[in-house]
């Protein structure tokens, strides 16, 4: 007599046991592969930032200075006015930023070629007549195919901004110092058409990058690598956050207390500004209405500290503060990041490092250096400011 054999499935309750597991083991794993991914994106951003270094060095190689930042052409045409700040289709009143002049040494040839010279072409679709002039014109001009470009080489893959109301946007921006007065004009007169004797610009621009101004390696008194050259930024994505725009008290008005004598005097003024119960967001009665095309690294050709510019004034991840202005020109704007913990910087030297937002800084409370208050002196914002400046023969005896 043959013994039958019986075939015996799973329970429900066994199959209830393997999910219960196999959802503990994805919960496990998930947190672990999101932080390789992250590490993965942290390595691209620090790789970015050296390709951009080492484009600095084969420009100085080949020209024998720093790409200037605050470059390019004044209109022969005063349509629309003939201040820096008007937009023109006639040139660019000398508002492009330094990530424009690297851009053949890092291996972005074609788009240098569309940017230095003539064209008709438009986003749009139409033709521009006249041509858009060699290098072009305002870098707020959305017509203008390479000024919406999206350069990948000035892109952290950890930052999700993308689109408009941005042009290209970049993560990426240049370090003028440790102060932020009068950075949009440099040692020009406010129509960028003369020189001035330029006494406001030496006493208060002290970064590697001289607004508007040549610089070279020789100028780093302090060493290249003890120098930030450049600073890691978000890119505003329209949240009110607190490190991608500044605030408005209705349209066109800047919050109460906030001037330019008064982010000078004390970059710390916008804190009461910010939302208490979300310390990473203004609070609602300050956000920014009238500057909606305006944010943190909308334009990567641009020079204004806003768009393209960094100081080493508050540490890394806080507050972006200034008043309402036209283009963003004078405001505390420090680095940032969406990695956790601080934010790359790009040394003199070519050296990228990760400074974390504990960084010692001084005090934030202190009046930045300016004509009116000790040129020369040491940086009020300790560490921080210290690797800010060029020149200031400030020691820095430990690892940071």
């Amino acid at each position: 007599m043959k013994n039958a054999t019986s075939k015996q499935g799973f329970t429900l309750v066994e199959l209830l046991v393997v999910i219960a597991i196999i959802g503990v083991m994805v919960g496990l794993l998930l947190p672990a592969v999101q932080a390789a991914r992250e590490a993965a994106r942290r390595m691209s951003c620090g790789n970015n930032f050296k390709q951009i270094g080492l484009g600095i060095h084969n420009y100085h190689a080949g020209y024998n200075q720093l790409p200037t930042h605050g470059t390019g052409t004044q209109p022969g045409s005063a349509i629309g006015g003939t201040a820096y700040f008007n937009a023109s289709s006639f040139g660019n009143r000398f508002r492009l930023s330094m990530l424009v002049p690297i851009l053949p040494f890092i291996e972005q040839q074609a788009l240098w070629e569309q940017i230095s010279s003539p064209s008709t072409r438009r986003t749009d679709g139409t033709v521009q007549s006249p041509p858009w002039p060699s290098m072009g014109p305002t870098p707020d001009q959305i017509q203008y195919i390479p000024w919406t470009t999206e350069v990948s080489s000035y892109r952290c893959p950890s930052d999700p901004g993308f689109g408009l109301p941005a042009l290209g946007r970049t993560n990426y921006a240049c370090c003028q110092g440790d102060s932020s007065w009068e950075v949009h004009f440099g040692p020009w007169n406010s129509l960028r058409t003369v020189k001035d004797n330029g006494v406001d610009a030496r006493a208060a621009h002290r970064g590697f990058f001289k607004p508007l101004d040549k610089s070279t390696f020789a100028d780093c008194l302090d060493g290249l690598s003890n120098t930030i050259a450049m600073g890691e930024i978000i890119t505003d994505l329209g949240d009110n956050n607190i490190r991608g725009q500044v605030t408005e008290s209705g349209a066109n008005v800047s919050a109460p207390g906030i001037s330019l004598p008064n982010i000078r005097n004390n970059p710390s003024v916008c804190l009461p500004l910010i939302d208490p119960l979300r310390p990473r967001f203004w609070a609602p009665q300050f956000f920014m209405i009238s500057r909606a095309i305006f944010g943190r690294g909308y334009r990567w050709a641009d020079q204004g500290p806003l768009f393209s510019g960094c100081m080493t004034i508050l540490p890394p991840n806080r507050e972006v503060c200034g008043p309402f202005n036209t283009l963003g020109t004078t405001l505390i704007a420090t680095m940032s990041s969406q990695h956790q913990g601080g934010c790359h910087v790009l040394m003199g030297d070519g050296a990228v490092k990760f400074i974390t937002d504990s960084i010692e800084a001084g005090n934030s409370l202190a009046a930045s250096i300016w004509l009116n208050n000790t040129p020369g002196a040491p940086s009020p914002y300790g560490l921080w400011g210290a690797l800010g400046t060029r020149a200031n023969k400030e020691t820095i005896s430990s690892d940071f």
